[in-house]
Parts: structure tokens; C-alpha cells; sequence
């Protein structure tokens, strides 16, 4: 599409012809997990802008555009046409634009004469936003619009509840244009999952008994990654596990967007400037905020964004005492160079070290970037770090797996809710996750709400999920966990040692134990045919997407069980991303009465 919608040359030294690119919020969130300003500049784009902001002509430059086809988007584009912006036009939109609309943008393109300088028009079927190689989610820009609390709202109109899955559906048809691939969808009965799997089926027919039209047919199938199995695509409701978007989490990833300010592979987070106090009188400095981009070309990440949290502060650690080790040497060789010829010794080392100092210098950017990714991931870490501290987590998290896995407790968790220094979240998620996946006597809750009262506790989340075991009757049959668990290790090794940055005094070493979550069990019954007699291959490639919102945890639970399954394939999806914290708010929502 940057190459204006033809397959870009390769290890051609030719300039790029330079272009600006206009999206809008949508587009822009598309385009952000993906590609960086640099690899945009790379592809020839000098600006890129969003649709509704002040642009001023650039008579000599062809535009790209990415929006989406709606009314207002096209009424902007008609009046760029009028106003003669740019050379020439490549129209590309998010999700496939109405014949009506387009009809709309011919008429203004003739009334401005510029027929001929609309240059193309496409459907990009890529109404969705891929967070990693094997994640995606629906949208991030009003993801309000088919949130958990917006499905499941009880005042909801079946004509909302129409455009929702209507919303979803598009999203999730682009999907599957992009892949290349017709699924075989499974789902539950009688709820939204069920909802979005009867339209998406009938969707996909539709287009595949159009067949000169099809977009799954001819040159677009030979794109699909996939292989010559058609993919299992598992659609599963939230309703199904309640519990692990409101657990703790231990892991990297998922502990950075359960404690920072993390969207789109991007965290902000707020610098305090200098610790020194400001003199009597002055204003306080303002915090200066840093964001940092966590990318695929981030080896680190890559590695550890799944391990558990000790793991990645003693990684952190190593990483910079080898950068260290290097920087050093780079230090030494340069002193040794720096001698002028008065000393025999160093003019017979000088014909050794020039090699390597050579080798040195030509290994200073890798070397420089390298910092770079260490420095980010020691102040992401190290905020981190500062959270785990402040709330508790570690306890918490420990608490809740003891809970998950019915194992016995040292505390009750009228203790814990009871604890001084325990936070708000933090004891009312227990007692969701308590009361979610046991049928906790009325009596003990009563006790348990008077201590969450007393703690200055909002209730409301607790009386959603009461009404809602009423209603799905699941009490009788909890969701199974599994023999989860976690094994505190010694202390950590690594990390205690005074040189360290991280001081861990205090925290936890927990290892997590491999256990599979519901959504992952519900895929693996799935993906094995395990209730089919075997008279079918069990399913090799799979996408499982939950309606209703999902997490990280969610996510790297998958990502674990695929490695341990030679030669799988498994992508996962949700309509949007929370963390715990945003999960109880709008389960708040949904309990106020």
C-alpha cells in the first residue's frame, strides 16, 4: 500500500518516491504497532498527518490514504479533491467502502476535475490492529462501543446489539481476507460468541458464492500464510472465565500493562525530574514523560516479555554487566591508542590493538543500540519493580494461584482482605476471583463484603457477578484451573547481590508452574479432537478469539501451550485488551444499581 498498492523492489539502490500519508485515528493505530517513523521514512512517506487536521497544499506530491469509509472521512476526502492538495490520490480503506459512497467520491472528483488524478481505489480489508505476530485486537479507538460492558449492559436494545456484532464481524471478516483463509468455526451456544460466529459464517459464504468477486479465491488465496488445512477458528465469550482477567499477573508483559500506561506496544511513563527539592515557594517541576516503543526488533523483549518478572530483572542485570564488560574494553583500547610514540611497549601493541580497535568502533552503533534497549528496560522494569512493591502484587499473586488451585492457604482471606496495607483492587479482585470460581457460602460473603466495606471497598463489581452466577447457573460447576501453583524459589541469586540494580529485597521469587487456562483447555479439546473419534487430523493452525475482551495473561498462557506442540500454529484475538484494574471498572459499571 506505501508503495502505491504494488509489491515494493527489492535491494533496489533507487531513491523511493516521496509521498505523504494521511490516516485517521483508526489508520494511525493500525499503522503504529507496526511500523516506526523511521521505516515509514524509509518507504519514501516525508509527512504523515491525520485526515482531520489543518494540511496544506502540496501541489507536486501524491497522497496515500488510510481511513476508514466513513461519512465524515469521505466528505473530507471530497474536499482535498476540491481543493486540488495533491498531485495525485491512492485511496485505501480500512474496511470495504458502499457502492453509495463511492459514488459520492466520483461525483466530486468530476466536479473538481480531477478524475484523473484519483489514482486508485482500494478495499484493504485491515480493520484490525496486530499487536505481535500471533495477537490481535479489534480496535483501540472507541473500543467502548463493543466493550465487555456494552454487550453485556441490561438495558441493551437488540438493534445495539446488532451493530455490535455487525462491528465485530467486519473487524473479524478483514481478518480472515488478510490471512488468506477460510476457518472452520467453532463456538458456544446461546451468547454473544455464538452471535458473531452465525454472521461471520454467513458472511464468508456470501463472498465465497460470489465467485468472481471472491476475496478468498484466485491470486489473494496463494498470499495466505497458512498451510493447505483450513485453520480452526475458536470463538469463545468472556463469560467463560471471569477469573483470570481479574488475576494478578507475574509475567513481564502482563505485568506492564497491568501496573503502566501501556497501549499499542507503547508505554508512557511519567519521569520525576531530579529528587532534590524545590526551593520554598517555587513550582514543583513538571514530570516529563518518556515513552518507549517495545518492538519485535527488541531482542530482549522478544525473549523475555513472557518470563516471570525475578527472571527478567536478573536478565536486565546481566545484560548490562556484559555491555559494561564491552564498554570497558572499547575505554581501554582507546587509552592504549592514545600514546604517542615515546614508549617502545605501546608502539608494538599499537599494530595488535588497531585490529581490534577497529573491530571495536565498527561495532559502536550495535553497541550504542544495545544501551539503549538496556537503559529502556531498566526503567521499564524498575517501574515496575516500584508497583509490585507498593501493592503488594507479589503476595497477591501468590494468594490468588493458592485460590485458582484450591491449595491451602496460610492466611484466610479474611486476613487478607482485613490487612492495612493491602489495596482496594487488590482485595476486591480476590474475592471476585474467590467468588467466581467457588461458590463462596452466602455467610462468609456477607463477612467478607463488611470487610471490604470497611475498607472503603465499591461494591458494585461484586453485585454484577452475583447477578451473573445467577444467571448462567455456573456455581455448580467451576471453572477447573487445573493443579496451577506456584513454587517460591530461594531467594534470587543473581539480582540480591549489592551490585545490582534492582533491589529485590522483600519480593518474591515465584515460579510459575505450566498450567492451562480454560481458553487454552477449550482450545486444545478442540485443536486435538479429543470428543471426535479419529477419523480426522487434528487441526494444526488455530485462532482463538475472545468476544468480550481479553489480556496478556490470556495471551502468554497460549503462547506457552503452542510451544509445548510441535509444528502448532496458534493466533489469539480479542475485541479489546484490559488489564484488571480497567476490567473491574467496567464491571462496576455493570453492578451499579
Amino acid at each position: 500500500m506505501l508503495n502505491f498498492n504494488a509489491p515494493p523492489l527489492k535491494n533496489t539502490a533507487a531513491e523511493p518516491v516521496w509521498k505523504v500519508l494521511i490516516y485517521d485515528r483508526f489508520g494511525q493505530d493500525i499503522i503504529s504497532p507496526l511500523l516506526s517513523v523511521k521505516e515509514l521514512r524509509d518507504m519514501g512517506i516525508t509527512l504523515h498527518l491525520l485526515l482531520h487536521s489543518d494540511r496544506d497544499p502540496i501541489p507536486d506530491v501524491p497522497a496515500i490514504y488510510f481511513v476508514m469509509p466513513t461519512e465524515e472521512n469521505i466528505d473530507r476526502i471530497c474536499q482535498d479533491l476540491r481543493n486540488q492538495l495533491y498531485e495525485s490520490y491512492y485511496l485505501n480503506f480500512i474496511s470495504a467502502i458502499s457502492r453509495s459512497k463511492l459514488e459520492d467520491i466520483a461525483s466530486a472528483a468530476l466536479a473538481a476535475n480531477a478524475v484523473t488524478q484519483v489514482t486508485k481505489v482500494f478495499d484493504q480489508y485491515l480493520n484490525f490492529i496486530t499487536l505481535e505476530d500471533d495477537m490481535f485486537i479489534l480496535c483501540h479507538q472507541n473500543k467502548e462501543l463493543i466493550s465487555y460492558h456494552a454487550i453485556n449492559r441490561a438495558d441493551i436494545q437488540d438493534t445495539d446489539m446488532e451493530a455490535i456484532m455487525d462491528t465485530i464481524v467486519d473487524s473479524l471478516f478483514c481478518f480472515f481476507v488478510t490471512l488468506g483463509a477460510v476457518p472452520i468455526i467453532r463456538c458456544p451456544r446461546g451468547n454473544a460468541a455464538e452471535m458473531v460466529a452465525v454472521k461471520l459464517d454467513k458472511k464468508l459464504r456470501e463472498n465465497l458464492r460470489d465467485a468472481r468477486n471472491s476475496l478468498f479465491t484466485g491470486d489473494s488465496m496463494t498470499a495466505g500464510q497458512f498451510s493447505f488445512q483450513r485453520p480452526l477458528f475458536v470463538l469463545v465469550d468472556r463469560n467463560v472465565d471471569m477469573a483470570t482477567p481479574l488475576h494478578h499477573t507475574w509475567t513481564y508483559q502482563a505485568l506492564i500493562h497491568d501496573v503502566l500506561d501501556f497501549h499499542l506496544n507503547r508505554v508512557v511513563m511519567e519521569e520525576g525530574m531530579g529528587v532534590e527539592p524545590s526551593p520554598a515557594g517555587a513550582r514543583p517541576k513538571k514530570k516529563s514523560r518518556k515513552t518507549y516503543d517495545l518492538t519485535a526488533a527488541d531482542k530482549f523483549w522478544q525473549k523475555h516479555k513472557g518470563s516471570p518478572f525475578p527472571e527478567v530483572a536478573e536478565s536486565v542485570q546481566e545484560e548490562l554487566d556484559t555491555y559494561r564488560a564491552q564498554e570497558d574494553e572499547v575505554k581501554r583500547l582507546k587509552s592504549i591508542m592514545g600514546l604517542e610514540g615515546e614508549d617502545e611497549g605501546a608502539i608494538s601493541m599499537l599494530s595488535d590493538n588497531t585490529a581490534k580497535l577497529t573491530s571495536a568502533v565498527s561495532s559502536l552503533p550495535e553497541l550504542l543500540e544495545k544501551k539503549r534497549l538496556i537503559d529502556l528496560h531498566t526503567n521499564v522494569a524498575t517501574a515496575v519493580l516500584d508497583h509490585i512493591k507498593s501493592r503488594k502484587l507479589d503476595v497477591y499473586f501468590e494468594f490468588e494461584e493458592k485460590l485458582m488451585s484450591k491449595s491451602t492457604l496460610d492466611k484466610s482471606l479474611l486476613d487478607i482482605i482485613s490487612d492495612p496495607d493491602g489495596t482496594h483492587t487488590n482485595t476486591l479482585t480476590l474475592i471476585i476471583i474467590y467468588h467466581t470460581g467457588i461458590s463462596a457460602k452466602s455467610s462468609d460473603l456477607e463477612q467478607y463484603k463488611k470487610a471490604l466495606l470497611d475498607a472503603g471497598c465499591d461494591l458494585s463489581p461484586l453485585n454484577y457477578i452475583k447477578q451473573w452466577k445467577a444467571f448462567t447457573k455456573m456455581a455448580a460447576t467451576p471453572a477447573n484451573y487445573g493443579n496451577s501453583g506456584v513454587k517460591p524459589m530461594g531467594l534470587f541469586s543473581r539480582v540480591m547481590n549489592t551490585g545490582s540494580q534492582f533491589v529485590m529485597e522483600g519480593v518474591k521469587n515465584l515460579v510459575l508452574k505450566q498450567h492451562n487456562l480454560p481458553v487454552t483447555r477449550i482450545l486444545d479439546n478442540l485443536m486435538e479432537m479429543n470428543s471426535i473419534p479419529r477419523n480426522k487430523n487434528p487441526f494444526q493452525e488455530a485462532i482463538v478469539f475472545v468476544v468480550g475482551g481479553g489480556n496478556f495473561i490470556e495471551y502468554q498462557n497460549l503462547v506457552d501451550y503452542t510451544k509445548s506442540k510441535q509444528g502448532k500454529k496458534v493466533v489469539y484475538g480479542c475485541s479489546e485488551l484490559f488489564n484488571a484494574s480497567q476490567f473491574i471498572k467496567q464491571l462496576s459499571q455493570l453492578g451499579q444499581k
